[in-house]
């Protein structure tokens, strides 16, 4: 076949794709690096012909034209499956909604109950056989094109070429390809590492050994777990996450990551996207070691489970003294999203030998006044993203508790023990008048 003369004849200009869509059309941009920017330019110069159109997205690390210039929300309507921090501002602007989910179910969601009438996505430019690959956003995209009407591609030059399953579309599938900028794709900076940051690493490395399987969220404090393992005695470790952080290439580079324990792609860093740094681009670029997955494979609990010693490592905001933990929004104010983070939890534990670390900070600033993080109970409107009843060691930088099989009494007693000195008395006292201490500490 002649993929190249296939090539010539579908492509289009942003402004020829985005004539075709019709009022009431439900669209979707697709993953985080992913997501289109001449389409998106295009589409919001058309917003006067246009109404009710439904726009999916996740992660959006560049302004969205289609919010931006559509301050009232009269023609598109936004949903987002996860928060970037300019997503944030944009649900406080009432431009953007939440889709409630768990990460791992993304797949069977598409295929099962949304219909799509246009995706719009970048890939890198089609490779000799006529494929274009997902790159760093492999997540449902497939399931999105299996059940799409319409599947357009934007190449861009910048996006690595990953090695995977269900991380490609084939050019007889596709209905246009627009050429795009090749800009440099959107970076996250590295979170600084914190003295703070370096205490809780400490705390978690000290539970955990060689040949462990590694899942790492994003953040100051994973980063500083990333490096207090680059410098530690540890060995033949594995690696199947979620998000491929930058902090996993130090690992690589310090001779950390060899994956000969995992039963589950053995020798393989298995992820199903990246978002980082140029470093982290260019490194799974290609790279035989690097296996993109879609995200049913990485995140579904009982794929986690398949490898023994999986080590589950993610940030929260807030937990109370039951063990609830918040990770995604402070009342009603949604921050990010649920993430992999639950799927996570319970397949480490649900791993031979497997752990599940929470951390936080004792406080944060609200405001000009420091708050905790440990508290009595979660306010009104705050989601919980991990039950209690899931929950297994908590870390913070006065220490780790593991909660697995203590009663609410020693929930509470362990958490308070964890909190901020100048915090303790306070929340001993909420304890006890709530009656969570039991008589024997009235």
């Amino acid at each position: 076949m002649d993929y190249n003369k296939q090539l010539q004849v579908k492509r289009r200009s942003a402004t020829e794709v985005a004539a075709t869509v019709k009022t009431g059309d439900r669209l979707d941009y697709g993953f985080a690096l992913a997501e289109p920017d001449l389409f998106d330019a295009a589409l919001a110069a058309r917003k006067s012909d246009l109404r009710d159109v439904v726009i999916r997205g996740a992660l959006s690390l560049r302004p969205r034209q289609v919010m931006e210039q559509d301050p009232q929300q009269q023609h598109f309507i936004n949903e987002n499956w996860h928060f970037s921090g300019y997503d944030r501002k944009k649900c406080e602007q009432g431009l953007v909604s939440y889709v409630p989910f768990n990460f791992g179910e993304g797949p069977a969601i598409y295929r099962s109950h949304l219909g799509v009438d246009l995706l719009v996505m970048k890939t890198a430019p089609m490779d000799r056989h006529g494929f274009f690959n997902f790159g760093a956003s492999n997540t449902y995209t497939r399931a999105i094109c299996d059940v799409a009407k319409r599947i357009v591609v934007e190449t861009c030059e910048s996006m690595p070429t990953c090695y995977g399953v269900e991380n490609m579309v084939h050019i007889s599938e596709i209905d246009a390809v627009i050429e795009g900028a090749n800009d440099p794709l959107p970076e996250l900076p590295t979170a600084p590492i914190t003295d703070l940051d370096r205490q809780v690493a400490d705390y978690i490395v000290r539970e955990i050994g060689d040949g462990v399987c590694l899942q790492i969220g994003i953040g100051g404090m994973p980063n500083a777990v990333c490096s207090a393992i680059a410098q530690s005695n540890l060995h033949d470790l594995g690696i199947h996450t979620e998000m491929f952080v930058d902090g996993m290439v130090d690992l690589v580079e310090a001779g950390k990551v060899t994956g000969r324990r995992k039963q589950s792609h053995p020798g393989k860093i298995v992820f199903t996207f990246a978002v980082g740094n140029k470093r982290s681009y260019d490194f799974i670029d290609g790279n035989e070691i690097c296996l993109s997955l879609p995200v049913d494979q990485t995140n579904l609990p009982h794929k986690i489970a398949e490898n023994p010693n999986v080590v589950s490592i993610n940030n929260c905001m807030q937990i109370d003294l039951t063990g609830q933990v918040a990770s995604e929004s402070a009342g009603h104010r949604h921050v990010s999203g649920t993430g992999g983070q639950l799927q996570f939890v319970r397949g480490a534990f649900m791993s031979d030998g497997g752990k599940s670390f929470m951390c936080l900070s004792s406080r944060y600033m609200k405001g000009a006044n420091p708050a905790s993080r440990i508290v009595p109970g979660l306010e009104p409107g705050t989601v919980v993203t991990t039950p209690r009843t899931d929950v297994m060691y908590v870390v913070t930088e006065y220490g780790i508790a593991n909660l697995k099989g203590k009663s609410v009494s020693e929930r509470a007693r362990a958490l308070i023990a964890l909190a901020h000195p100048d915090e303790r008395d306070a929340l001993y006292e909420s304890a006890r008048k709530e009656g969570m201490l039991g008589r024997r500490f009235l």
